[in-house]
Parts: C-alpha cells; structure tokens; sequence
C-alpha cells in the first residue's frame, strides 16, 4: 500500500490518513485508525488492505474518497517518534573526504553512524510545502535520501528479524544551510542550526509497505532541479542496510512505532557535492523508484535580526 497523511483544506486542524490508490485517488482511512502511528501500533494493516481490495474490486465506498490534487499531502507520520539520519552511501562518503581532505574514519567501516535530526512539528514537512530559506545562510542545499519508519515496539532485534520493523519507505530530503553546519561541526558538535528549521525535514510523498517496494536495494534515485537531472544514483550503493541500522540502533534501546531513519546522501545527491547551489524559487523533485516523487519550491530569504548578523549567523 501507499499511505498518506492529508488534509483536505489547509484551515483544517487534523490530518487524516488515507491510501493512495489508482487513478490519483485518496482512500479516506481515518475510520481504521485515526493516525499514522496508531494504524501500526493497533496492527490494522490489515483491514486497511482488506478494504482497499473491496474498493478496488468496485463494491460501494463507504469512506471518503479524494483526488490526489485536491488535498495537502503532509509527511506521512508528520511527529515522528524520533529521526536518526545515517550515512551509508559509500560514493558520498568519497566524495566528502575528497572535497574535505580527511579520510573516512576506519569506524566507518565497523559501525554504522548517524545524528539525531529534529522532530519539532515546525520542522517536518510533506510534499508541495515550501521550504524555508533561513535568515543566516547563504548556502541551502537539498539532499537526495529516503528512510524507513519503524511499525513495531522492539529492542535488541536481530539483523535477520529487523525487516519485520520495517513499517514502510519514504523519500526524504534533508535540507541543510552548509555555511553554518560546518562552522558548527568545527566544535566537534552539530549540525544544529545547519538542519534544524522550519520544513528542514521533508519526507513523502507517501509511505510505501515493504511488500510494494521490490528490491528496497536495487532503486533508481534522481534529483531534478526546474526539470533538470543533477542527480541520478541508486540504493545499491548504500554500505549498510537498513535491517543493520535497525539492529544496530536497538541496542539496549527500544524502538517505538513512528520512529525513523534516514539513508543519508546518494552519491553526487547534493549540491555541495556537485559545488551547483539552490536559489530562491527553485523547484526540487526528488523521485525514488517504487514510491514516486516528492516536489518542494524554494521560498525566498528570510530577514537576519542585526543583533544576530552581527555574531555572523
């Protein structure tokens, strides 16, 4: 299946959920399960398939049914329990060693690595909304990624039973202001203010169940900016799966329904990779085969308070 958060006018203050089908069409779920997380941790996939398999096979829609056009497609768990981004495509981890000088640590090789993102509201964003241009930064980028959202309570979980986890894949863009996020890593910290603002975490437009995926490691990724292709990888290059990063992340720690987990960077998946820069206006497609394609516009700058340019932010 693929599902969605939505809604159906922007004045509306709660999202439904619902499936998207043939023909462009939204299956209002909400009567299974009135959100994301509460669909997994009740187990109703089930009856969700179930009912879409009526719909599909022409008996009488008792749920609303809406025209993909006609909605706002929010991040599919638009609160995620928690967002773990990774960096596990190894022609990226290349090519920032070449444009930094430092090598890959040996670690790499051992462990896979990630950051904590933000999971403010503010922050997370859907399909079509316009990304936020922050006041301090003359660099944004985009960045070609895609993750899964965990669908079941577990700890400890093994590398062979971790794709049991495996709630479903969406695309992700992790829009970064590079200017501050390297001057925050020379504190050995961060990236803080270089990814965490408002729609800085951009996923969708629609999660996909594992059993609709295919080959979740042999998929076509591109990034097109105003049409044109800057990026064109593919998920064979990632050094961990995302059953490792599961069992790794697990250890001694629980994992919750709604939690998720991010890929990192295809190679030449951004534009500081490629030194081509995103401007104001800009229109972002990230496409992923078997899920589709997540669109955003680039919004204009915002105004620095003095106080804070001052500091140089």
């Amino acid at each position: 299946m693929k599902l969605v958060t939505f809604k159906t006018k922007p004045t509306d203050t709660v999202a439904k959920i619902g499936a998207w089908i043939a023909d462009d069409r939204i299956v209002d779920l909400t009567a299974i399960a009135p959100d994301m997380t509460q669909l997994f941790e009740q187990n109703s996939l089930s009856d969700a398939r179930e009912r879409l398999e009526q719909i599909e096979g022409g008996a009488n829609a008792t749920e609303a049914i809406y025209t993909v056009a006609d909605v706002e497609l929010l991040a599919p768990f638009p609160r995620p329990a928690s967002l773990r981004d990774f960096g596990v495509f190894k022609t990226h981890m290349d090519a920032a060693a070449r444009i930094t000088g430092k090598e890959i640590s040996p670690e790499w090789f051992k462990l896979p690595n990630y950051y904590r993102g933000s999971t403010s509201p503010a922050s997370i964003a859907g399909h079509e909304a316009v990304v936020t241009w922050p006041n301090y930064t003359q660099k944004l980028d985009f960045e070609l990624e895609w993750g899964v959202y965990i669908g079941k309570t577990g700890k400890n979980i093994s590398i062979e039973e971790a794709s049991e986890y495996i709630a479903g894949y969406t695309i992700y863009n992790d829009i970064s202001a590079r200017d501050i996020q390297f001057r925050h890593m020379t504190m050995a910290l961060g990236p803080a203010k270089g990814k965490d603002f408002d729609n800085s975490n951009i996923m969708g437009p629609c999660l996909v169940t594992p059993d609709e995926i295919g080959d979740p490691y042999n998929l076509r990724m591109i990034a097109r900016i105003n049409d044109e292709v800057w990026a064109d990888g593919n998920t064979s290059d990632m050094y961990y799966s995302f059953e490792e990063m599961i069992s790794f992340v697990s250890q001694a720690e629980t994992l919750y329904p709604g939690e998720f987990l991010g890929s990192g960077t295809v190679g030449k998946g951004c534009g500081w990779e490629l030194d081509r820069w995103i401007q104001p206006g800009d229109v972002i497609e990230l496409e992923i085969e078997n899920i589709g394609m997540l669109r955003n516009r680039i919004g204009e700058p915002e105004v620095n308070p003095a106080e804070w340019a001052e500091k140089g932010l």
